[in-house]
């Protein structure tokens, strides 16, 4: 686990806003390009996307090798995945559909080790540099990595204060796709109920003190949010800004 990437991160997050994709590819190489190419993070995904635990490693070391701060979202339901990357060397950890403070504060615990949470203490992983770092530094390091938790639907937007409130989260994601399927209008992010509820949840976070992200598709939404107070942006999937780039170029070269 690269602390000083970690820092640097925190330390930008604290004045806002990073910007980072979500990467669906299993090759290193583009991992490590969105990384240099100037990202504040990469999350590589397991949970829409076809990456493993083990292809995983590779992926967060070429995002560490081009600067940038390697998140994994986990599956949905996978807790036991949340150490499993952190041992691999990630430097932050986001979780689907968080609705309780309850299943926040599970999350620390997977996330987290003493005294902030029970996360399974193996030295012997990479991110304790395979048994060579020393056991009280990484045990007391290892807690700095990044914890993202998204509240995707009703429930957790009913409970978002008391989700805000638990200590060891760091960043409340709102997934602007699955919430809008739960207040009933399936795919329209940018309709005015999802919208509101995004709103609320920067309020929310201001008053708290507690960092907001959600997801955009268009550079020109993320800066809306930038302005209104989000702080951590995903911006769009790497498949996605390939395969746009790719068809801006055939359909300029066509004239």
């Amino acid at each position: 686990m690269n602390t000083s990437i970690i820092r640097s991160f925190r330390d930008k997050l604290a004045s806002g806003p990073v910007l980072g994709p979500f990467s669906k590819t299993t090759d290193p190489a583009f991992a490590e390009v969105l990384a240099r190419a100037g990202f504040d993070y990469v999350i590589i995904d397991l949970e829409h996307g076809p990456n493993t635990i083990a292809n995983a490693h590779n992926l967060i070391r070429a995002v560490e090798l081009g600067g940038a701060l390697p998140i994994i979202r986990t599956a949905e339901g996978a807790d036991w995945q949340i150490g499993a990357v952190l041992d691999g060397g990630a430097g932050g950890v986001q979780v689907p559909h968080v609705s309780s403070a309850a299943a926040a504060r599970e999350m620390v615990e997977h996330a987290k080790f003493s005294p902030l949470g029970g996360r399974g203490v193996c030295r012997y992983v990479r991110a304790a540099d395979f048994s060579m770092q020393e056991k009280s530094d990484y045990l007391q390091s290892a807690n700095e990595a990044i914890l993202v938790v998204q509240v995707e639907g009703k429930e957790g937007l009913e409970n978002l204060d008391e989700i805000m409130a638990v200590e060891g989260v760091d960043i409340v994601f709102i997934g602007p796709y699955d919430l809008s399927q739960s207040l009933g209008v399936a795919g329209e992010v940018d309709h005015p109920s999802v919208v509101a509820a995004v709103e609320a949840a920067v309020d929310a976070g201001r008053s708290r003190g507690t960092v907001v992200g959600t997801f955009v598709d268009t550079i020109e939404a993320g800066r809306r949010w930038a302005e209104r107070g989000v702080r951590y942006i995903s911006y769009a999937v790497d498949v996605g800004i390939l395969a746009n780039a790719s068809m801006a170029a055939v359909a300029e070269f066509a004239g």
